[in-house]
This record gives C-alpha cells, structure tokens and sequence, in this order.
C-alpha cells in the first residue's frame, strides 16, 4: 500500500457532514520523488473529483497545511466538496521545476495520475471524474484516452486550451474519448490560446463520448491580471461558485 504523509486533519463546517482534509504526500515509484495531492473526503460523497489544476500546478506556499495556490480549481475545492463530492487536487511531482505541455502528453505524467485514480478508489467506490482547467486540460484529454475504458467515469475541461501549444484538446485524439464530457469556457477568456470560439467546437470532436455538453459561462468582476492567468476571466474570477454549480449540476446528471 502506498505510504501517505497525513499533514492536517480537520472538520470543514458548512458541508453538513465531518469531512477530512490532509495533505498527502503519494509515492510514484521515482526514486525518492512524490505526487502532493491535497485529499477531501467525506461520507456519502456522490463522486470523487480529481482536480488537475494548470500553469506548473504549484501548491503555493502551504499555510496550515493547506495549499494557498490561486488557481480556479484550487481556489475552488470547498465549493466542490460542498457538492457532496471528495476532492482530490494534484499538484506538480516533487522532481520537477515545471509541468510544461510535452511533459503533460508524457506517458510519465498519465502514469502519475494514475496513481492518484488508483489511491481516490481505495479511499472510495464513488465514480471517479477528472476536471481540468487551463494548461491541465492537456493532461486531463491525454490521460482519459490513454487508459482503460472504466478507469474514470467522466472528464471536465474548463477554461480548454485550444491552439498552438503541444498537447492542445483539438490535436488530441479526442475521437477516442468515451466518456461523458463537460466543455467549460468564459465567454470574456482573452487567454490567446484558450480562445472561447474554438472551445466552443471542442465538442463535435467527440465522437465516441456518450454524452457530451459545451457550457459559455457568463458572468464574474474585477479581473487583474494577465489574460491566461487564474484571477483573470480565464479563472472566471468572482463567478466561481456559479461556475462550480453548474459543472456539479451536470456531473450529477449529465445530459446533452
């Protein structure tokens, strides 16, 4: 079994049940290096969320044991676990100084997340569903086709990247993906490889998937930043609980 590192045990008030939260530290079979993974857990959960977020997937600096990193996803993982969902968020191994675009596509990194798939069903015989956003798209759209049919039960791209990067959802072979789909996107994204437009299209791609939806989020305030950054409307900045209901709202019950 693997060996885990508990930083942090505590009850979150406002979900309604007792739900635990630590920081984890998973072994990944790479020399001395490790997967942070920061994991919530509660009882009667109705799926488990593994959240990839993007840039180079940094916790931020850790302050009582809870990652203080800005990304939407991990901004956002409270008002997922108040979903009724576990969360599990990923961040970058510990041998690495970045999580670029080749090394997303990597069959190293969906061998990584595998890990964490394998470690969110022992903790759980909830559905498991994988939700990118941004960079970590890449990863979310490469892993899913990778592996097995049945390893995840659905995958969530937010905020996609669309065009010249390695690894970009369009160039992947997303004929393959067979599972339901969600595509979220800000209508105002002036992230110049992320662009709303070709997001929009990601979805007539999907053959196999046997359900899928395109979801144009609207709404938000007070961007700063640069366009791709996460408190900009690529990380659909003061819209994140409505933007987080929405994504639970179909993953509970996915409809075209």
């Amino acid at each position: 079994m693997k060996r885990l590192l508990l930083c942090l045990l505590l009850c979150v008030c406002g979900l309604g049940v007792y739900a635990k939260e630590q920081m984890v530290k998973l072994e990944i079979g790479r020399a001395n290096a490790h997967l942070p993974i920061y994991v919530m857990t509660q009882p009667q959960a109705t799926a488990t969320l593994v959240l990839l977020p993007g840039g180079d997937a940094g916790t931020g600096k850790l302050v009582e044991g809870q990652p203080t990193s800005k990304n939407f996803l991990v901004r956002s993982r409270a008002l997922f676990a108040a979903q009724q969902f576990n969360v599990i968020v990923v961040f970058r191994a510990s041998d690495l100084q970045r999580l670029d675009y080749d090394y997303r596509v990597s069959p190293t990194h969906v061998q990584e997340l595998a890990e964490v798939v394998r470690h969110a069903k022992q903790l759980s015989d909830a559905p498991v569903w994988l939700v990118g956003t941004s960079r970590s798209t890449v990863s979310g759209t490469a892993a899913t086709i990778a592996w097995p049919q049945g390893t995840v039960q659905g995958l969530v791209l937010t905020s996609s990247v669309t065009s010249n990067k390695i690894g970009a959802i369009a160039t992947q072979a997303i004929g393959k993906l067979a599972v339901p789909t969600l595509v979220v996107h800000h209508q105002q994204d002036a992230c110049k490889i992320c662009l709303p437009q070709e997001a929009a299209r990601i979805t007539d791609g999907l053959k196999s998937a046997p359900i899928k939806k395109f979801i144009m989020v609207q709404g938000g305030s007070d961007p700063v930043g640069d366009p791709c950054d996460a408190l900009h409307w690529h990380g659909f900045i003061n819209h994140e609980k409505e933007t987080v209901q929405q994504i639970a709202h179909w993953i509970k019950s996915p409809q075209n």
